[in-house]
């Protein structure tokens, strides 16, 4: 990744689980964040990419749309471009498992660890969705534990906003 480009930052405002905050690089998305000041979503965005960031959200209008119709149920499926290359070549692979399951499906994180030839690393699959940049639109929350149960969740109100999800989206929930 070019060190020297600029990301470009924009928000939601308020949805109904709160205001998101968006950046993207020359290549797409790279960050969906939560719960953050201005300041303090461009210092994360300086810190993990090492880029500078800009407020520009007519860039990112397009997103925002996007996630503002999924939070209300009037889309399935996101068509926005994502730069994967801000992510490690494992956490790749994890994220791109995790952004093929359809709306109101699940997986457990031992699915996804042999759906990418790690049929050992469930573990190491959490921790990548964990770290996922961009939830939402790669849809971590669709990825449960192999008891049927939702674990984790770093997003507004933790598992209580997994499970909200899940059931706007349909998912039947153990």
């Amino acid at each position: 990744m070019d060190q020297k480009t600029t990301l470009t930052i924009g928000e939601t405002g308020k949805t109904p689980i709160g205001k998101f905050w968006l950046a993207s690089s020359e290549l797409g998305l790279v960050a969906v964040e939560w719960g953050l000041t201005r300041a303090e979503f461009e210092a994360y965005l300086t810190r993990r990419f090492k880029r500078a960031a800009r407020y520009a959200p007519k860039n990112l209008r397009e997103a925002e749309t996007q996630l503002r119709e999924y939070l209300a149920g009037r889309r399935r499926a996101f068509t926005l471009v994502i730069d994967w290359t801000v992510l490690r070549q494992f956490q790749q692979s994890v994220l791109h498992a995790t952004y093929e399951i359809p709306y109101g499906e699940k997986r457990t994180y031992k699915e996804i660890a042999e759906a990418i030839g790690r049929p050992r690393a469930p573990r190491a699959v959490g921790r990548a969705e964990a770290t996922n940049p961009m939830p939402l639109v790669i849809p971590c929350h669709r990825v449960i534990g192999v008891d049927g149960k939702l674990h984790g969740y770093g997003m507004a109100e933790g598992v209580k906003t997994k499970a909200w999800l899940l059931q706007m989206e349909g998912a039947v929930i153990a």
